[in-house]
């Protein structure tokens, strides 16, 4: 008897979240859920996939990156050059839109192309809430992914007034409030009050964790303490979501070092954590160095705390951020195009190209700074990739991640052809650890599942949802995780 049932057939199956780890077995599908073989053994599937010999994993899950609304937007129109190129436009077929690629593709490329990685969910960063509107209807159009987006909250004048106040039960209701307005997903918070201050004085870009935000005596310490506390009273899924003060500073993992200690023991994700992990002399970009090792170890010891790496990658890239004291900072460094905006009174905003160079001991140094991250942080349940798309990377360079993960000798390979400086300045030479198969499952697929509440994503267990990526193993792991054989 023939069903309407589809059956993955002898896969080696990576499903970290249920203890799966390579396991050789049948996957069935039903209606877009993974479900259990049908007792009736007279019973075959509409359709069957040989995945024999191949390797079958949960779509991945993208936690931190920046694809639809206002800022994506400016970057677009910023970048003509980059959509005008021949090797960057995506044609219609009889079965996909047209689109555009470069450092910020379309939105119709921008599904496909995560798609094509094996990707299958994807969270915006950073949507303020007057902006939220736009940004869900843009990601509508983002085909072949699930979405949701986090909601800035760490310079929103009615917070900063209830924290101000003392007034905990009314900035909870608040921020349930907002969150239901703009139908959002966890609340974000982005330079908490440098950006309020910034606005007021660009004097501010280094503002410090306990330096009093201008026309509010709140200092960013207690707005991180309270809104944290606040979501986490909530019971949110994903809690709050941090992007630390003093992004880019040298000697600014100290200012993270206190934002972790700030939270108190609650539950807080720290975003792009590669930004925030430098040693040196502030504003010293020549004495720049890791502080990894000292801050991996606190988070090792924390396992409320999860962070995304924000991997910088070699090439062109496009700074996007809420943070517009950092935005303006790497314009009048680099001198090109610069957007910048005020969303009323509730968030920032800076955009930016930026070409990250090989030669450069900064650049470089970045890149070294954001693979300590996955090596030293032992549980790779609390790291999860990321390239903080589009401002380390693309999320197309995923792949690249990998190798340089899995392979010692390939991210040996890449650090000798990097400054001499580098290796003076960080760890990364001296860390022999490869990652596994199921490892890189956790961090591209279970970890942020697990960090995000996504009970149905990112497993293979009956009543999941089949989202299904199966690749044909290879000893180049980076060509193996750039082409799925079959995504579902």
């Amino acid at each position: 008897m023939t069903s309407h049932l589809l059956k993955i057939a002898g896969g080696a199956l990576y499903d970290p979240a249920n203890g799966v780890d390579g396991e050789v077995c049948d996957l069935w599908i039903d209606g877009g859920k993974i479900v259990a073989p049908p007792a009736d053994a007279t019973v075959r599937p509409a359709r069957t996939i040989d995945a024999s010999g191949l390797i079958v994993m949960p779509g991945g899950v993208d936690i931190h990156c920046h694809i639809a609304g206002a800022t994506p937007n400016a970057a677009r129109l910023m970048t003509p050059e980059q959509k005008r190129s021949e090797a960057n436009v995506v044609p219609r077929t009889a079965i996909t839109r047209s689109g555009t690629l470069g450092t910020v593709p379309s939105t119709f490329a921008t599904g496909y192309k995560y798609a094509g990685l094996g990707y299958t969910t994807a969270f915006d960063a950073a949507v303020a809430p007057l902006a939220a509107r736009h940004a869900h209807l843009e990601l509508h159009d983002t085909p072949c992914l699930d979405k949701g987006i986090f909601v800035l909250m760490g310079n929103n004048q009615y917070a900063l007034e209830c924290i101000k106040r003392g007034d905990r039960e009314q900035l909870r209701m608040f921020i349930a409030w907002l969150l239901n307005a703009s139908r959002g997903y966890a609340p974000k918070l982005v330079n908490p009050g440098g950006v309020e201050a910034w606005k007021r004085s660009p004097a501010a870009r280094g503002h410090g964790l306990d330096d009093a935000v201008p026309g509010y005596d709140v200092t960013p310490r207690a707005i991180i303490r309270e809104i944290v506390a606040a979501a986490n009273d909530l019971g949110l899924p994903h809690p709050a979501h941090i992007h630390c003060n003093q992004l880019g500073m040298p000697g600014n993992w100290r200012t993270t070092l206190a934002t972790m200690e700030a939270i108190e023991g609650r539950r807080a994700h720290f975003t792009h954590i590669q930004f925030h992990s430098y040693g040196g002399g502030e504003g010293d970009e020549f004495s720049m160095s890791s502080r990894v090792p000292e801050l991996a170890e606190y988070v090792n010891s924390h396992k409320n705390i999860t962070v995304d790496v924000g991997q910088v990658l070699f090439g062109d890239a496009m700074a996007m951020t809420a943070d517009g004291a950092a935005g303006y900072f790497l314009h009048r460094l680099y001198g090109d195009r610069w957007f910048n905006c005020d969303v009323e009174v509730e968030a920032g905003c800076g955009v930016t190209p930026i070409k990250y160079r090989r030669k450069s001991v900064v650049h470089a140094l970045q890149w070294a700074i954001g693979l300590e991250w996955y090596l030293l942080v032992d549980d790779p349940w609390q790291v999860m990739m990321s390239t903080d798309h589009p401002n380390g990377g693309s999320f197309l360079a995923y792949p690249q991640i990998i190798g340089l993960l899995m392979d010692r000798e390939y991210r040996r390979d890449a650090l000798a052809r990097c400054p001499a400086a580098v290796r003076e300045r960080c760890t990364l030479a001296d860390l022999d650890r490869e990652y596994t198969l199921e490892e890189i499952a956790i961090i591209t697929r279970a970890g942020p599942a697990r960090a995000l509440g996504l009970a149905s994503k990112c497993h293979l267990a009956i009543g999941a949802d089949a989202d299904v990526a199966i690749y044909t193993p290879s000893d180049n792991r980076e060509a193996m995780f750039e082409l799925p054989r079959m995504v579902i």
